[in-house]
């Protein structure tokens, strides 16, 4: 449990990723290829086992609820949609689409980040790997009024 006003762990984590992401042209080739990347490593896991994708699902899932009980639902109802698009995926697809497309939407998050001038926030906090969805999440909980 917190103190009264020691920080929540998001409230420090998401504006210290955000500081590598002030660009807008950088801003939104991470709200595409974030998701995306989410959404193939997904895939990956998924081609070993579906249980391993739902997992992994579950551990990102228990760290989310951690930081933030709002964007854990979020982020839950996001990892619902994208196991359910595997699993209408024929399955001799997933593999090959899940790597070709995890390629190239790291080559995009590196192209942002050469436009920011920065480098990407996980290289110092692995941590940030996690949070890039959250970032992306934060736009659209503001836009709606959804406080995290």
């Amino acid at each position: 449990m917190r103190q009264t006003g020691q920080a929540r762990t998001i409230d420090v984590l998401l504006p210290k990723y955000s500081e590598s992401h002030l660009n807008h042209t950088n801003e939104l080739i991470h709200f595409v290829c974030v998701p995306v990347i989410v959404f193939t490593l997904l895939g990956i896991f998924w081609w070993i086992h579906p249980l391993a994708a739902v997992a992994v699902s579950a551990a990102a899932l228990w760290y989310y609820f951690q930081l933030s009980r709002p964007f854990a639902i979020g982020m839950l109802v996001m990892t619902v949609l994208m196991l359910g698009l595997l699993r209408l995926m024929p399955p001799q697809t997933v593999l090959p689409l899940s790597i070709a497309i995890f390629v190239l939407a790291w080559i995009g998050q590196f192209v942002g980040h050469k436009i920011e001038g920065k480098k990407p926030s996980f290289l110092e906090d692995l941590r940030f790997l996690l949070i890039g969805p959250l970032f992306v999440l934060s736009f659209l909980y503001r836009r709606l009024n959804v406080r995290y």
